[in-house]
């Protein structure tokens, strides 16, 4: 075969040579189509979970966040692999899907079992959303804010961070996600006295209707 090959070539030289003219002008035309990026990005299509439970240590943000996220997320379509970080009242899940996988279908399908695992995580779990559509290959920078204690709280550092740094870095183009972590966030505690709600008549039902409005 490779011989009937190398003689039919030697036969007809100008096909040949055309031919690889043909071939060298089209590959050289191809080459100039291609898109080329510094750094490509080379993931998979992959939905970000986010979870913010203050307080919460890490075994615990495990146990009532993560886990319900995951269990969730098993068994959507074109899902490979679900990955998770339980950090101090933070829970990360990575759900990974396959290539051929658009990743704002992925988007829609996590969402849509988002959506039913919100009422299987305990109180006081805030923020429980989706991240940004950007690639793991993306930098992270962690920013700190040292304080002085005697000087100043740490709950106006965090409000400081909350709603001043944290708007100015979004603004900054190719900023997908800043998220806030530390210091102390401010509450309003309502401590019912049972004697008295007892001699007046009122219930803790009648407390929370009224805190909701």
């Amino acid at each position: 075969m490779f011989d009937k090959l190398v003689n039919y070539s030697l036969r007809n030289r100008m096909i040949v040579a055309v031919a690889a003219l043909v071939l060298m002008f089209y590959g050289a035309f191809t080459l100039t189509q291609i898109p080329v990026d510094v750094f490509p990005d080379l993931n998979k299509p992959t939905v970000t979970l986010q979870a913010e439970a203050g307080g919460m240590a890490p075994e615990e943000v495990e146990q009532l966040i993560t886990v319900p996220l995951e269990t969730a997320m098993g068994g959507i379509p074109g899902v490979e692999s679900i990955r998770s970080v339980s950090s101090v009242g933070l829970a990360f899940v990575y759900v990974t899907f396959d290539w051929k996988t658009d990743i704002y279908r992925a988007r829609q399908m996590v969402g849509e079992r988002l959506s039913t695992a919100r009422e299987q995580l305990p109180a006081g779990v805030e923020h429980v959303g989706m991240g940004p559509v950007s690639s793991i290959m993306g930098e992270i920078m962690s920013v700190a804010l040292p304080i002085d204690p005697a000087k100043i709280s740490p709950m106006a550092v965090r409000e400081y961070a909350d709603f001043v740094i944290r708007p100015r870095l979004l603004t900054i183009p190719g900023v997908a996600q800043v998220v806030p972590i530390g210091g102390e966030v401010r509450q309003y505690q309502v401590q019912p006295d049972t004697a008295r709600m007892s001699g007046l008549g009122v219930t803790i039902e009648n407390i929370e209707d009224a805190l909701k409005g």
